[in-house]
């Protein structure tokens, strides 16, 4: 009995020191955790406090030059005076003698009609005006026996007077078919579409055959006697020519080939999609390599005066307006900006307003930027 005492007191220890080791694991378990939760935390925290990167960008000084340069526009070669031939009656074509780029002649005929019904309408006035002249014969002779009677006094003044009438009325009848005799003859005649001035025919708008109505195209004529170089110009540019410019026309396949013109016309009036004017340039002995139709660049010189251009790949939107990005010199901030476009080049932007000398605008990247986001000019250090 005292032995198997002095064993559980031996024994006692050891459980005391597996608890303890136990109590000990989980202890240095919670420390851990708690050890990573701060590392964690920290690195939360650093995240938090980490700055916006500095994106890279490409940017230009404004430097403000002179507005002396050439504008060029591109546009096409135009009769000075162009007409569309038409019949003034309907009828069936049975022949046209021209065709596109024939050149045509003063007086000659370009198509014909069939004339058979203008002809029998022709007939039937002749014999109208033939019978109304008999009728008239007649009553001219009853007038003059009536004009005997009474002057003799075998006739009353009523029978006289009914006489009179009848010979004013055969008169007008007469008239009246003399009149339709002479819109028959015309009608005849207007089976023939003749060119009223030479040119050259530039469209067709019907063949032989058809049925044509009056007033229906036939053929489009050229005139000659001058040519129009024709372009569409945005209202900037037309409050910025100077006044009564001298035009620079020359062929776009064949720049060696000029001719100069002035401003012959402006359209009153924009078109209604591309918001343009229509302007004609009249040419001034154009070369015969410039034909109708011809591709043609026209140069006309600005006004000097002070001018802004900048890449036109610094453009963007603000606000449904035309803006770009301004880098603050102090900060290395951008922010945006709107300004008026003067006009569009192929490669720059002329700046009405919104800009001044020493601005620094961005000129690529700048569909990832932000207002104030905080940039790296390339090319002027880091």
């Amino acid at each position: 009995m005292r032995d198997g005492k002095r064993a559980e007191r031996r024994a006692a220890p050891g459980l005391g020191n597996r608890a303890e080791a136990r109590h000990g694991r989980r202890t240095g378990g919670l420390v851990l955790a708690a050890l990573l939760a701060l590392a964690v935390a920290g690195c939360d925290a650093g995240d938090e406090d980490a700055p916006a990167p500095v994106r890279p960008v490409r940017s230009v000084t404004v430097e403000i030059g002179t507005a002396g340069d050439v504008v060029t526009l591109t546009g096409d070669v135009q009769a000075e005076d162009e007409a569309a031939l038409a019949f003034r009656v309907g009828g069936r074509m049975i022949e046209r003698l021209v065709n596109v780029g024939d050149r045509v002649t003063a007086g000659q005929v370009v198509a014909r009609l069939d004339p058979q019904n203008a002809l029998n309408g022709q007939r039937s006035a002749q014999a109208a005006l033939a019978a109304a002249e008999g009728r008239l014969v007649q009553a001219q002779n009853h007038f003059e026996r009536q004009e005997r009677l009474l002057g003799n006094g075998f006739t009353t003044r009523a029978i006289h007077d009914d006489a009179a009438q009848g010979l004013r009325s055969a008169q007008s009848a007469v008239d009246d078919a003399e009149a339709q005799l002479k819109i028959a003859e015309d009608n005849v005649g207007y089976t023939e579409l003749v060119a009223d001035a030479p040119g050259v025919v530039t469209a067709r708008g019907a063949e032989p055959g058809e049925v044509v109505q009056a007033g229906q195209l036939i053929v489009q004529l050229a005139r000659q006697g001058g040519r129009d170089a024709v372009f569409d110009v945005p209202a900037q540019l037309l409050r910025a020519v100077p006044a009564n410019p001298l035009i620079e026309v020359s062929l776009v396949d064949d720049p060696a080939v000029k001719a100069t013109g002035r401003v012959r016309e402006v359209a009153p009036q924009a078109d209604p999609v591309t918001r343009t004017f229509r302007v004609r340039v009249g040419l001034d002995n154009p070369p015969e390599a410039m034909r109708l139709g011809s591709s043609v660049n026209g140069r006309v010189h600005m006004d000097a005066g002070a001018s802004i251009e900048i890449p036109a790949s610094a453009l963007t939107a603000y606000q449904s307006r035309p803006a770009v990005w301004i880098v603050d010199p102090a900060t290395l901030t951008v922010s945006l900006r709107n300004i008026e476009v003067a006009r569009f080049n192929p490669a720059t932007v002329a700046v009405a307003s919104g800009l001044g000398a020493g601005d620094i605008v961005v000129t690529a990247g700048v569909q990832a930027l932000h207002p104030g986001q905080a940039v790296r000019l390339l090319g002027q250090g880091s």
